[in-house]
């Protein structure tokens, strides 16, 4: 059984993540959706709320795991029996970066390969980033997020003003 890891910070998952977590699916037997603490950032959403957008969204897809982690992701997918690490690639600055991290991890733990999936066209400007300051200043964000949790993109931006 193949068992992959698409791990990021998802804050929020964009229609862009969920397009690969479903692109992903279909390559493994079993996908771990891994939102990640990341302590270099400050995280918009917390970690359950993030894990629970994800698990809202795929729900119908019995192939994926929603579990969050912290630390090293080449400890967490030897723990987990994990084989392949799935990332995204939007732009020439994340093919550089992801490069990097892919070949470090490969010289922590070489029996762990990487594959990039290359972000769909219509998704390739689509960051969390950006989705949140478009949100902040009251623009429309429906081409970017999937429309299951846009709500709860705008709840919470409106409960951080007050």
């Amino acid at each position: 059984m193949k068992t992959a890891v698409y791990p990021g910070s998802f804050d929020p998952i964009t229609n862009g993540h969920f397009d690969i977590i479903c692109r992903a699916a279909k390559l493994a037997d079993k996908l771990i959706v891994a939102p990640l603490i990341n302590y270099s950032k400050k995280h918009f959403f917390s970690l359950n709320e993030r894990c629970e957008y994800i698990k809202i969204l795929t729900k119908n897809m019995p192939n994926i795991i929603v579990e969050p982690f912290d630390g090293l992701l080449v400890d967490f997918a030897r723990r987990k029996k994990i084989g392949i690490i799935i990332r995204g690639l939007r732009t020439v600055t994340d093919f550089e970066y992801e490069f990097q991290m892919a070949l470090a991890n490969r010289n922590l733990a070489p029996g762990i390969e990487t594959i990039f999936i290359s972000a769909s066209l219509k998704y390739l400007y689509v960051s969390s980033g950006m989705t949140k300051e478009i949100a902040k200043l009251g623009g429309n964000i429906s081409e970017m997020v999937p429309s299951e949790i846009k709500d709860f993109v705008f709840d919470k931006l409106n409960k951080n003003k007050k």
